[in-house]
C-alpha cells in the first residue's frame, strides 16, 4: 500500500478483514514471532504490506 492516509474507519477494516484472514489460516506476509492474528495484521498495515485496497466515493 502507498503512504496515503487512511480514517480510522478504514484502519479497522483492513485490519481486522486482515486478521480474519489469518486467523483463517491464510499465509502470513511478515516473519513474526507471534500466534495474535489481530498483533500480526497490525504489523503488516505499519509495514504496508497488506494487499487489500480501499476504493472511495469522490462526489461532492
Amino acid at each position: 500500500m502507498s503512504n496515503e492516509k487512511f480514517t480510522k474507519y478504514e484502519r479497522a477494516r483492513i485490519i481486522g478483514a486482515r486478521s480474519l484472514q489469518i486467523a483463517m489460516e491464510a499465509p502470513v506476509l511478515i516473519d513474526i514471532d507471534s500466534n495474535d492474528s489481530l498483533q500480526i495484521a497490525k504489523v503488516e498495515f505499519e509495514k504496508g504490506v497488506i494487499p487489500i485496497t480501499v476504493k472511495r466515493d469522490i462526489s461532492s
